[in-house]
């Protein structure tokens, strides 16, 4: 099976070129979206050997997401994966992220940090607990970690999958869509590595209330 990373990024030449470095041995391949960096993220990760698309101006998670996964179809991936360039992740939970889609167990898999909550701030897992919530309540799609960035997606489950959003709304999107075509989902424990650099990209209050905004339209127009 062919393996992808998509990793959206903006503005992200701090922590690029470690995350690139611990995933590149473990795939076949690894995408980076610039999505309309002002600093070196796409000249280093081009160094790394990742393969680069550019976005010219800004255009959000979600845009930088469908962007990769289109990529990586285009590619022939077999399995796609998406990745946090913030260095949050874990390389070493990649294989358990994997496995039940190579085992035929899974068409979509989410790394769940809320099931071991190792390492995970107290005001990121209310945070995470209301986005849960807020994609349960607004789309019958309930999920322990619905804000996860690792994720892993056969590729008939990518070519299924619509991303109509393109922000941090995304993240809730994605599991709206995975119920509603019925994939068979699988959650797996990650752990989360948090820094003062990740937790800076966070989403503020005012964040918060644009993308509940942004995904009650989207229910409006499911």
């Amino acid at each position: 099976m062919k393996i992808v990373v998509v990793v959206p990024a903006w503005n992200e030449a701090q922590a690029i070129g470690e995350v690139l470095g611990g995933l590149l041995p473990r795939v076949d391949a690894v995408i980076v979206v610039d999505d309309g960096s002002t600093d070196a993220t796409g000249e280093i990760a081009a160094a790394r050997g990742a393969r680069v698309v550019r976005h010219v101006l800004n255009r959000g998670l979600g845009a930088s997401i469908a962007t990769g996964i289109r990529a990586a179809l285009a590619e022939g991936a077999d399995i796609i994966l998406t990745f946090d360039a913030d260095g949050q992740h874990r390389p070493d939970d990649v294989p358990a992220v994997l496995a039940p889609i190579k085992e035929g167990k899974a068409d979509v898999v989410i790394g769940s940090r809320m099931l071991t909550k190792e390492g995970m701030p107290f005001v990121r897992r209310v945070a995470n607990r209301i986005g849960n919530a807020v994609t349960a309540v607004l789309f019958g799609a309930h999920v322990s970690d619905s804000q996860s960035g690792l994720r892993a997606f056969s590729r008939a489950a990518a070519e299924q999958i619509q991303i109509r959003t393109d922000r941090m709304e995304v993240s809730s999107e994605i599991v709206a869509e995975i119920f509603r075509h019925k994939l068979r989902l699988v959650e797996v424990p990650i752990k989360s590595v948090y820094t003062a650099y990740s937790l800076s990209k966070g989403q503020s209050f005012m964040m918060g209330l644009k993308t509940l905004g942004r995904l009650i339209l989207r229910r409006a127009l499911r």
